[in-house]
């Protein structure tokens, strides 16, 4: 069974860490020191944060699968859009060691597709501590750029939230 994947970039690690725990009357599953993530049943969602750098707001949505045969399917789904599907087997992000696949929809938000394999003591480093080419997470050709909304104090005021 599939899992919808969003990951956020926060500000404040603890104060995102308490709020999203009480909105989703759970602790994370994880919690590093810059990094925190929630493997809900209900609903059924992978919701992670982060507190590394990246402008604060989405910073891209995903479908986890649970083995090879999920993630081949999910590829050729993907291999059928107008659009260009980055690979990487064998990545590290986010804590864990994936194989995945990513592509931007049309209005430019990044979508992961993936399958984690094992779990890894560093945000985005192999274990034998190389650095990584290109970086941790979001692929540069699928950045998604979103312009965030900002909610309407007052009430009386037009706003999109």
């Amino acid at each position: 069974m599939k899992r919808l994947h969003v990951h956020i970039a926060v500000d404040d690690l603890a104060a995102s860490i308490q709020f999203y725990s009480t909105m989703f009357a759970s602790e994370p599953t994880v919690t590093k020191t810059d990094y925190a993530k929630w493997m809900l049943d209900d609903p059924r969602v992978n919701f992670a944060i982060s507190a590394r750098g990246a402008t604060p707001g989405l910073n891209h949505l995903g479908v986890q699968v649970e083995n090879a045969d999920e993630l081949a399917e999910m590829s050729g789904r993907l291999q059928q859009l107008e659009a260009d599907v980055v690979e990487e087997m064998g990545t590290a992000c986010c804590y864990a060691k994936s194989d995945k696949y990513w592509a931007t929809d049309p209005s430019g938000i990044a979508w992961e597709t993936y399958h984690t394999l094992d779990s890894i003591p560093v945000f985005g480093a192999p274990e034998d501590g190389a650095a990584q080419a290109g970086g941790c997470c979001v692929p540069e050709p699928a950045v998604a750029k979103i312009s965030g909304c900002i909610p309407v104090k007052d009430k009386a005021s037009p706003g999109c939230c």
